[in-house]
């Protein structure tokens, strides 16, 4: 019993893989590089420059509460030996306080789900619905049913012809002339995209008769034993039955 079950299994495991692999050849498959569509995208690079603009304002403050932890530690440092204990107690406490203030403001600033997250999610939130969209538009145009992102999932070797990028930016309303002229290139050099030699056309046949009357198929072209060809105009003699009945 157990062993019709592993068997039953099998097949089940089989056929939905033989069923998957007939589904997945029968898609079209293309794929886009999301990094290379930010950077052309002038809505996206105006969005990242306010990102970098309010995390620099972020840095600077963290620069600043370093400064004063190190003014402390130094003032600490220098007059550890005159300071009474209060004096000395409440330096330490002072220092505390800034070290523990600086590491709560980076968290808040900088930890998962924190306020950088939610800021490039505010501002990118828009220029990603339109990225979005102008992949579903390309896609039901040129009829493809999976665009990969190579930007987020590396692939080791991908067929630059159906690279979508340069026709997603174009949807955008990018100037894509450089990038179509180096997009094909890529698609030139492809080995896989060269044009085969082109295969000699088929010769035609014809019939012909030989020396003694029987008919023979010839290819065209070829040379006889007399060294002409089928189309030579030069005449050959025909055999003296048949100049009789010519005669006749």
């Amino acid at each position: 019993m157990k062993s019709i079950r592993i068997i039953f299994t099998l097949i089940v495991t089989l056929a939905v893989v033989f069923i998957t692999s007939n589904t997945a050849f029968a898609q079209k498959v293309g794929f886009i590089a999301s990094d290379v569509i930010r950077e052309q995208f002038t809505e996206a690079q105006q969005a990242d420059q306010r990102i970098r603009t309010i995390v620099e304002e972020w840095k600077r403050e963290l620069s600043d509460l370093e400064l004063q932890i190190q003014d402390i530690e130094q003032d600490i440092q220098r007059n550890r030996l005159v300071w009474s204990d209060d004096e000395k107690s409440k330096k330490d406490a002072d220092l505390e306080v800034l070290k523990k203030h600086k590491l709560e403001y980076a968290r808040k600033k900088f930890e998962s789900g924190g306020e950088y997250d939610v800021t490039v999610k505010t501002i990118m939130k828009l220029i990603e619905e339109k990225i979005y969209a102008a992949i579903q538009n390309v896609a039901t145009d040129e009829g493809y049913d999976i665009i990969w992102d190579k930007s987020v999932n590396p692939l080791p070797y991908t067929n630059f012809k159906y690279d979508l990028t340069v026709k997603v930016l174009r949807k955008l309303g990018v100037d894509v002339k450089k990038l179509e002229d180096e997009l094909q290139q890529k698609i030139s050099k492809d080995p896989r995209n060269q044009e085969k030699e082109t295969k000699s056309a088929p010769r035609g046949r014809s019939r012909q008769k030989s020396k003694d009357g029987r008919e023979i198929e010839k290819e065209e072209g070829t040379t006889n034993k007399e060294g002409l060809t089928p189309n030579s105009e030069r005449s050959i003699e025909k055999p003296t039955g048949e100049k009789l009945k010519e005669k006749k």
